[in-house]
């Protein structure tokens, strides 16, 4: 959904934070041994130790010296034969590196949140979000992103200029796992090309049908392969810290868990435990999902499927990375059936947004409507969902500003009844965190005739509410649940009707759609759309490894030593 941010607040680069616990690290790495006597492709002249750009304040931080920046220098060919002999990914060029201080990382981050085009887009990707109740309507995104991506960014692999970035503040020995994290994007680099690979989601607005369905079949292509790149290079840093303990992610499979446990994010991270659950679980998502992913599958198909093989054919959803079993199945991920909307919408409604709604999308709304047990027993029930959003047509510059200016649809499908129902519960309870003026319409909604036989197109409950934004329907058919917001109540139940008749009884699938219409004009605005969590999963991971992952991967070595 909100893949705004993968096309502006990408930061053409993979990041790498430390500022790991002393203590816990001296415990983690006890015994730490370093590799000698490799054979790798000499280095290219690099440039000398960056000093502290000017500007940057003495904040009492103690500086790498040029000695033990050129010691750090030589690690980077050692780290780099070590994360080849852990990926079975070949070096076939050097990897550039220089020093880089804190001052430096925020203000590139800053140049790319100060953009015009990145401001345009993230407000309206934040719009989105709090339509659906995932940001609260008076929470300010931007600073908070740019408060929290410079609390967890440190470091980073470029994978423009195929630069390893390090840094001057952080002693070797810290450096040492994150470097093995941020060399292993290297070696993905050079084997795919990350900057094309990683980025799937068409890019413009979908304006018409065709577009649409080409939308949704992509949206979550770019989580799942952020999860893949992720999860490879977690597992690499992962297996640094703990071969000099004898131990090792395949021999030792329990280690994962103690990793996801230790995954809060809070720990010297004050940002980081403010952050609203979407932005916390998408930050999370690639390091912890997507290193149980790559575990599952290397202890299950060895090394290549795990490295070479996911990179080759990589996931495309969410659902095969959260099951990776089935994605070693080459099961195909569901996606909710569309029919062409536009002759019904768009006379008042520019299209503004479409995407799925993925298993990890579902996860987050269960999780932040019903708590840790809603989401525990709903997810695994998830069979598919996705929305389209339109703006108004008449709305004035200020009104688009708002909430207001928006009505969306989203359909959310369950592999049975029982599920969709206590979804469709959960759901409407959450109504109130988005609206106020919120009343039950009861003259207004209406229930299947006495006797209907279930999963009929006239079994269905209805429910309408009144809101300061418009009426809110949600309908229940047997296993789907289709929620209608701010649309006036006759288009909402033609879209109702439209939608839920279309899903027919088979599986859904968009490939089973009749052949679209003729393609309407070239989008109006480039902006692009993808997951509910799309967007800010690529931002982050885009930006570079994070350190509440690193810290859960040092504490998780400390409780197996």
């Amino acid at each position: 959904m909100i893949e705004q941010f993968h096309a502006t607040c990408r930061l053409r680069s993979r990041k790498a934070p430390v500022s790991l616990t002393g203590a816990i690290l001296a415990l983690a790495l006890a015994g730490a041994t370093t590799l000698a006597g490799q054979q790798v492709p000499s280095p290219k002249p690099q440039a000398p130790p960056t000093p502290t750009a000017p500007g940057d304040k003495n904040d009492g931080e103690t500086r790498i010296t040029p000695g033990q920046a050129k010691e750090l220098f030589a690690l980077v060919d050692q780290l780099m034969k070590f994360s080849s002999d852990e990926t079975g990914l070949p070096i076939k060029s050097s990897v550039k590196r220089q020093l880089t201080s804190r001052g430096e990382v925020e203000r590139y981050l800053k140049e790319k949140f100060d953009e015009d085009e990145s401001n345009r887009r993230l407000q309206r990707g934040e719009i989105v979000l709090k339509k659906f109740g995932l940001l609260d309507r008076d929470f300010d995104l931007k600073p908070f992103l740019l408060a929290l991506l410079k609390e967890q960014i440190e470091a980073y692999y470029d994978s423009k200029t195929k630069t390893v970035n390090m840094l001057d503040w952080v002693s070797i020995d810290e450096q040492k796992p994150v470097l093995a994290h941020e060399l292993t994007h290297a070696l993905q680099d050079q084997h795919v090309e990350l900057e094309k690979w990683s980025d799937q989601t068409p890019a413009d607005v979908s304006t018409n049908y065709r577009d649409d369905i080409d939308h949704l079949g992509k949206d979550e292509m770019d989580t799942a392969r952020e999860a893949v790149a992720e999860g490879q290079a977690t597992a690499v840093m992962m297996d640094h810290i703990l071969k000099p303990m004898g131990k090792s992610l395949v021999k030792d499979p329990e280690v994962v868990e103690f990793i996801k446990q230790q995954m809060t994010g809070s720990d010297n991270s004050p940002v980081m435990a403010r952050a609203p659950l979407l932005l916390s679980e998408s930050l999370l998502f690639p390091y912890r999902e997507g290193l149980s992913f790559e575990q599952d599958l290397w202890m299950d198909q060895g090394q290549k499927a795990a490295f070479a093989g996911a990179l080759d054919r990589p996931p495309s959803s969410t659902w095969e990375i959260i099951n990776p079993r089935e994605f070693e199945k080459a099961k195909i991920p569901v996606v909710p059936l569309l029919p062409d909307i536009h002759p019904l919408v768009d006379s008042l409604y520019k299209p503004y947004d479409i995407g799925q709604v993925g298993e990890l999308d579902l996860h987050i709304l269960a999780q932040l409507f019903g708590g840790d047990t809603a989401a525990r027993e709903l997810t695994p029930a998830w069979d598919g969902g996705l929305y389209w959003a339109g703006q108004l047509r008449n709305a004035t510059p200020a009104e688009q500003a708002s909430t207001r200016s928006i009505a969306f649809l989203y359909l959310s499908s369950w592999k049975n009844e029982a599920s969709a129902e206590s979804f469709a519960k959960l759901y409407t309870s959450s109504l109130g965190r988005k609206y106020s003026g919120l009343h039950s319409d009861d003259n207004a909604s209406h229930s299947a005739p006495t006797g209907a036989p279930s999963g009929t197109p006239d079994s269905r409950l209805e429910q309408v509410f009144t809101t300061d934004e418009g009426p809110v329907v949600i309908t229940t058919r047997g296993k789907q649940v289709f929620v209608a917001e701010s649309f006036d109540l006759p288009t909402a139940r033609k879209l109702t009707t439209l939608i839920l008749d279309a899903q027919g009884s088979g599986e859904l699938r968009t490939a089973q759609l009749s052949p679209p219409s003729p393609t309407a004009p070239a989008p109006l605005l480039a902006v692009p759309s993808a997951t509910l969590s799309g967007g800010l999963v690529h931002l982050f991971a885009e930006s570079g490894v994070m350190k509440s992952a690193v810290e859960a991967a040092v504490k998780a070595a400390a409780l197996t030593h």
